[in-house]
């Protein structure tokens, strides 16, 4: 009896310290975070130059309709006005304003579009209804035509001369007059097979084209992507909740080693008439169209052909007229070739700006349209992360670099022909990331900053001397907030493993850390080639679970591996061709050894957990190095890498049917076998793009080999976990609650 009241005594004081920890301000909690609107930050924009205007527009909520936002313009000293008011932008049998989702200027700001009524397609909502509204007539109509049916058009932009716009509707394009409002098609033979104007599921995904279709110069042709999509793999998708009989849902995905779809390039005149196919050689099946745009000035257009193995990328030209094609440079490597993402044209289209990683790191050429000529711009041992602008009057390129470290981001500048030294623009006291919206006379920027424990600011700068002109977003409410929260500085640092690699760490330590105890470890991985986690930058609401982990006794930490995309020269990203999973998981291994051997790290409670390519990490860690982590939460993961897309996976892995070994030795499912401690496994079932198929053969071969695990299914959810009341705040939960069952939070001596 006395016992049970020393329980119930016991039991009464925790339950008292843990309200009393809820209530300090201080504490962090997964309802504070996931629950509540306590750390959302102040938005801004979308913003868009208009500097014949002399600034910039952005969408401030109106103050005379409500839910209604007006688009104001802002001059660069800082003079408002309301360009256009919610109050314009209700329609007729409307009694609401527009939801803007996006908005374009026509060429002279004379014409507004505005897209609105959104909808899903794949990850982002690219399909919804146009609206353009005329600044001069204050007249406001849709595209599409009176029968148009609701959010079916994708893409819509102003002709040259703002006098049409072209769209795409359910897979063929239209050109439609804004003043007779007559619409003209210009492709019928759109279905769900056949694709014009847009792409289909695995370009969107690896290759980030949406919009498939560009206005020349001189508003007279359309050039654009078409895809076949016949004979390309269909995964089915069931949806077993929203009826009482179960759906189907096919996608037409292309899996490693299968057939992708037909692609190819037209170009037709605006005003109808037949297509003129570029005349590109070799299957269309097995090469990729990435990128195209039209050369300014002609009637010809650019677009960079890749062979299916993805090392070697020809920059071709095409004639809109004859589609006769003529290669100007081609980019090999004996890896993999990356896509150049914004090419910019010099000399009224006679050259061109190219990144390559022809000399061992990315740099900055300019290449000659007609001759091919490649003079470096960018010189040394850095690598340029992004063209940010090209000034072709003052004769200056404009890029993101870091030069000391691979986990900060600063603005550069350096001269156009080739001489000189970079120049760093971006105060070096103000480590962290920085992205800038430069503006067209590249002497004004709209600057975004943040650290790993600055939540982000946006200023207006004057780009000579990066001088701040005025605060956009200052987010002081959620830095009051932040700043309340107890906690320790994150240390940014880097490991050196016994073979000789040098990896580059963060560590998150709890705000009460005593180095003569230990503490429990979670490892957070991704390690793939399309994403780094060592970087200085605001994390959100993520880096606040890393925090609320760190007060209940954690050290979080993440490390970057080989073959991340770091800016640490080609050798290190490259190095893991045909050896994705098996050299960053090696370096990882070592990672945690080293951390292991730390004096205040309880070496008995090492957890690692990651998502998508970092679930996979996760599952290649449990089995390839069983013992070395006592737990690991994998969530999304690709089990086997037959079954991601083709893109993808054939870069960095070649071909399955030339490559079978490799595969396999990729592949986390191979070793499952080996499995030691505890493994929680999380997918959804409506996941497209790594499929739930995966952690379904991962659970047989598990199963098979005698090994028990945890499995949490979050039904119709896509690989972001995110669709349903609640989804995120239950995902965090589990995730924390598996942690703290499995490795206990809190140090010991």
């Amino acid at each position: 009896m006395k016992a049970k009241k020393i329980i119930i005594l016991l039991t009464l004081l925790l339950a008292a310290a843990l309200s009393a920890q809820q209530a300090d301000p201080g504490i962090l909690t997964i309802d504070r975070i996931y629950n509540s609107k306590e750390f959302n930050g102040d938005w801004f924009g979308p913003a868009r130059w208009l500097m014949h205007r002399g600034g910039y527009t952005t969408l401030e909520q109106s103050k005379d309709v409500k839910h209604g936002r007006d688009i104001v313009l802002y001059s660069v000293r800082g003079r408002r006005s309301v360009m256009v008011s919610a109050k314009n932008l209700i329609p007729k049998d409307k009694d609401k304003p527009l939801t803007i989702a996006n908005y374009i200027w026509s060429k002279d700001g004379s014409k507004l579009l505005i897209f609105t009524n959104t909808k899903r397609v794949w990850r982002r909502n690219t399909r919804g209804d146009y609206w353009v509204y005329n600044l001069k007539t204050k007249e406001l109509f849709k595209l599409g035509g009176e029968h148009a049916k609701p959010s079916t058009l994708m893409f819509a932009k102003f002709s040259p001369d703002g006098a049409r716009t072209a769209y795409v509707r359910e897979n063929n394009i239209y050109v439609e007059n804004l003043t007779t409002h007559k619409i003209t098609q210009l492709t019928s033979d759109g279905s769900k097979t056949i694709i014009n104007g847009t792409s289909d599921w695995v370009y969107e995904e690896e290759f980030g084209l949406r919009d498939g279709f560009r206005w020349s110069p001189d508003g007279k042709y359309i050039a654009f992507w078409q895809f076949d999509a016949s004979g390309v793999g269909v995964f089915y998708m069931i949806n077993n909740t929203d009826s009482i009989y179960s759906k189907i849902i096919p996608v037409q995905y292309p899996k490693a080693g299968t057939a992708n779809s037909a692609c190819r390039v037209g170009v037709v005149q605006s005003d109808g008439g037949s297509v003129v196919w570029m005349k590109v050689k070799g299957d269309p099946r097995n090469l990729y169209i990435a990128k195209m745009e039209w050369i300014p000035d002609s009637h010809k257009i650019l677009f960079q052909k890749l062979n299916r193995l993805q090392n070697q990328n020809q920059v071709t030209e095409g004639d809109a007229e004859t589609g006769d094609i003529r290669t100007i440079i081609t980019d090999r490597d004996s890896a993999w070739v990356d896509v150049n993402e914004h090419i910019v044209w010099l000399d009224n289209g006679k050259s061109f700006t190219w990144v390559s990683e022809k000399d061992g790191w990315r740099h900055v050429y300019i290449v000659s349209l007609s001759t091919g000529r490649m003079n470096l711009v960018t010189k040394g041992d850095y690598d340029v992360i992004r063209v940010e602008k090209v000034d072709p009057e003052g004769g200056q390129l404009y890029f993101s670099a870091s030069l000391n470290n691979a986990f900060n981001r600063y603005l550069f500048k350096t001269n156009l022909d080739g001489t000189g030294n970079a120049q760093r623009l971006t105060p070096l006291k103000e480590a962290g990331t920085h992205y800038y919206q430069i503006s067209p006379d590249s002497k004004w920027a709209i600057h975004t900053y943040s650290a790993f424990e600055n939540p982000t600011v946006i200023d207006l700068v004057r780009l000579k001397d990066h001088k701040r002109i005025r605060t956009l977003v200052d987010n002081h409410k959620l830095r009051e907030k932040f700043n309340i929260l107890k906690r320790r500085t994150v240390e940014f640092s880097s490991l050196k493993t016994d073979y000789g690699v040098k990896l580059d760490y963060w560590m998150m330590k709890p705000y009460n850390f005593n180095p003569v105890k230990k503490y429990p470890v979670l490892f957070y991985v991704y390690g793939e080639p399309a994403a780094q986690t060592v970087l200085n930058r605001w994390g959100g609401k993520s880096y606040l679970w890393y925090l609320m982990l760190t007060q209940q006794g954690y050290i979080v930490i993440s490390v970057d591996n080989r073959g991340t995309p770091a800016p640490k020269g080609r050798s290190w990203r490259k190095c893991i061709y045909k050896r994705v999973g098996v050299i960053a998981s090696k370096d990882q291994a070592a990672a945690c050894r080293i951390v292991r051997s730390w004096s205040f790290v309880d070496s008995t409670r090492i957890g690692i957990w990651g998502w998508s390519g970092g679930g996979s990490m996760t599952l290649n860690m449990m089995f390839r190095y069983p013992g070395l982590y006592k737990a690991g939460m994998a969530v999304a993961p690709v089990a086997n890498q037959k079954l991601y897309d083709t893109i993808y996976q054939e870069r960095y892995m070649g071909l399955p049917q030339q490559n079978p070994e490799e595969y396999k030795m990729g592949s986390p499912i191979t070793f499952a076998k080996n499995l030691k401690g505890d493994l929680l496994v999380v997918h959804g079932t409506g996941d497209d793009n790594v499929h739930y198929q995966n952690t379904e053969m991962l659970i047989n071969e598990l199963i098979k080999n005698n090994k028990q695990f945890s499995v949490m299914v979050y039904p119709n959810r896509s690989h972001g976990i995110y669709e349903g009341k609640n989804t995120t705040r239950h995902l965090r939960t589990l995730l924390t609650n598996y942690l703290n069952r499995h490795i206990f939070p809190g140090s010991v001596k």
